[in-house]
């Protein structure tokens, strides 16, 4: 219907019957937004909840119609398409305004698509996921166009029972669904293929933020990833459920997951690492003598600040229970007093002793079970401990950094607990 010169059928009133239309909408939403969710029944907030699923799928397929058409926006502006106008006049950044009109392209090309999220029956979300394996189809060689459009319908069939990851995974096998023995040899190939794309997108990427800590990002295979994923999930689960017994509050997921990373790091065996720089992989801390003897100095990870990092004396003195490091110390004028030696950390038969000996961190109060504990000197090394077994402790991770901790002391009590204490 065109909205040019429209008159209403008295022929008297001209309107715009689209700005009549989302008035409309504006008024209601204005009456829904002036009440307060807070008086109203469970079943009005679950209606409301579901129809508004319903109309933002109403609302997407309109935004995506008027995109298709947009080529005009563009020519007004005299760009390649409308990106640049809602740039600069709705704020939307180019690369979400261009991923939205090749959306829109993608769904002009599919009718039953388009009516599926015209009519409410899935989500925006769900639509992308389903244009972008028919787009993956409609590039396969061995595809044909009822391939095509059976893919469609069976997708959009799927839609209104899985969420937007589930048809993600089901939208890669849909040719193997269709016709298992055209497609099953040539899903192995893409497999394969994607794989080796995998290879080549491995990266990884670290960097300092000046602020104590290291930021990095990357990208894995989805078998390497998936294995990472679980190793550092084992080290996050334990502690989740230890705090939960103990009904102390949950960190957040991905601060466990942080935690349970370093962890990962800690436990690796020095001895099965490869050489690095000609020695066996190791970590060399400088600090001095005055450092290391008090309770707040800080040390170099690593031989000087330009290709290493400053960290606090206390977290040096940490790292030496249970990493393969090098302490250098050194005197106030820059002479190496002492190259330390590298096997400051407790043995596996040694800890296995302390697990037998020891049921759980010994912090007095505490429970974590001894595989998730570290191996701690109660005389530090940097007062001359040794890694033996009457001077070895297990202690949990949050407990061994207390007791590196200058703002706490500790004692060791008849029963062999360790309590700890702030300083006053």
């Amino acid at each position: 219907m065109s909205v040019e010169n429209y008159v209403d059928h008295w022929g008297t009133s001209p309107r715009d019957p689209v700005a009549t239309a989302l008035a409309g909408i504006e008024n209601a939403l204005g009456d829904l937004l002036a009440m307060d969710p807070a008086y109203w029944r469970t079943s009005q907030k679950k209606d409301v909840l579901a129809r508004l699923q319903h109309l933002k799928a109403q609302q997407a397929a309109l935004e995506l119609r008027v995109l298709a058409t947009a080529g005009d926006i563009a020519e007004e502006t005299g760009d390649k398409d409308a990106s640049a106008w809602m740039r600069a006049d709705l704020l939307v950044d180019k690369g979400t305004a261009r991923a939205q009109i090749k959306l829109a392209a993608a769904m002009s090309k599919h009718e039953l698509l388009a009516a599926s999220l015209a009519d409410g029956v899935l989500s925006h979300d769900k639509a992308r996921v389903i244009t972008k394996a028919l787009d993956a189809i409609e590039a396969n060689p061995v595809a044909s166009a009822e391939d095509l459009l059976l893919a469609e319908k069976l997708l959009v069939d799927y839609a209104t029972r899985l969420t937007a990851n589930e048809l993600r995974i089901v939208g890669k096998r849909i040719l193997v669904e269709i016709d298992p023995a055209r497609f099953e040899d040539a899903e192995a190939k893409a497999l394969l293929a994607e794989e080796e794309r995998a290879q080549q997108k491995t990266a990884l990427r670290i960097w300092d933020n000046h602020d104590g800590t290291v930021g990095f990002d990357g990208v894995l295979p989805v078998a390497l990833g998936m294995r990472f994923k679980t190793h550092v999930e084992a080290w996050a689960q334990p502690r989740k459920q230890q705090l939960l017994e103990k009904g102390t509050p949950l960190p957040p997921w991905e601060r466990l997951m942080g935690q349970a990373f370093t962890r990962l790091l800690e436990t690796i065996d020095p001895d099965a690492q490869p050489r690095h720089g000609g020695d066996a992989t190791t970590i060399n801390v400088v600090i001095s003598l005055d450092d290391l003897r008090k309770e707040l100095g800080t040390a170099i990870l690593g031989f000087d600040e330009t290709n290493g990092a400053t960290i606090s004396a206390t977290e040096a003195r940490k790292m030496a229970c249970n990493a393969q490091i090098i302490p250098w110390v050194l005197g106030t004028d820059g002479q190496v007093l002492d190259a330390g030696r590298s096997s400051r950390f407790f043995q596996p038969i040694q800890r296995k002793a302390l697990r037998l000996q020891q049921k759980c961190c010994q912090a007095d109060g505490c429970d974590m079970p001894p595989e998730w504990c570290d191996a701690h000197h109660l005389t530090p090394w940097s007062l001359g401990g040794k890694t033996d077994l009457k001077d070895g402790v297990l202690l949990c991770p949050h407990h061994h950094r207390l007791a590196h901790a200058p703002g706490f002391t500790h004692e060791r009590l008849p029963d062999g607990t360790i309590r700890f204490t702030r300083r006053p």
